[in-house]
């Protein structure tokens, strides 16, 4: 059976920590940070881990990345 591939959009925005958490992006900081409260801009700084159902989804896109 040939390998399978990795989804190059996933492997540039998500990173798999080591014990196994998939580590992306904060969202909803791409525009409108007018209408954002000052505290969800700095929470919203840096990455976060994903939410269990979101991080099946992106280890279906990385399967090497275990």
């Amino acid at each position: 059976m040939p390998k399978m591939k990795t989804k190059s959009s996933a492997k540039k925005r998500f990173k798999i920590s080591a014990t196994g958490k998939v580590i992306g992006g904060q969202a909803g900081k791409r525009h409108g940070m007018i209408k954002r409260t000052k505290k969800f801009i700095r929470d919203a700084r840096g990455t976060t881990v994903l939410s269990e159902p979101d991080a099946k989804i992106i280890k279906g896109y990385m399967p090497y990345d275990r």
